[in-house]
């Protein structure tokens, strides 16, 4: 059995569907922090068969959690302080990204005002449906885009 040593500080991604930490390591520009960073793939889950954990030795201000929310909202984040978990964040589908995503209509104004923020606002929580603030345009897809 594998064996990843305990975190002093630092946050663990825990319940990761299988096979898709090396994305979210991507989308979260893991690679871009100077911290010391372990992906576990395809670990045995009672509650989901097959999971990734990613561990990461830095302060957890580090993480975008609007990003992780969007990503993938039923993902736990543990906060290690001292060897021990001293809380657990709860994440939910965030009610506006910016920058995230961009926009793929070609009149819409963040095409050509190319300073302009990509904003999506959350419109159906329950479809988990976004939609560009300037023009409306449906984004879809952020499921299997990531």
């Amino acid at each position: 059995m594998l064996n990843v040593g305990q975190l002093n500080e630092g946050f663990v991604l825990d319940h990761i569907e299988a096979g898709k930490s090396m994305e979210i390591y991507r989308y979260l520009k893991l690679d871009k922090l100077d911290c010391c960073v372990a992906i576990i793939k395809n670990a045995r889950s009672n509650k989901m068969g097959k999971k990734d954990i990613i561990k990461v030795e830095c302060p957890i201000d580090m993480l975008d959690l609007n990003i992780l929310g969007f990503i993938d909202h039923n993902i736990t984040v543990n906060i290690i302080k001292d060897g021990l978990i001293v809380d657990k964040k709860v994440l939910s589908l965030p009610k506006q990204l910016v920058n995230i995503i961009k926009c793929k209509n070609p009149r819409c104004i963040t095409s050509i005002e190319q300073e302009l923020d990509h904003i999506f606002l959350l419109t159906d929580p329950e479809k988990e449906v976004y939609r560009c603030k300037y023009c409306e345009e449906k984004y879809s897809g952020h499921k299997k885009k990531y």
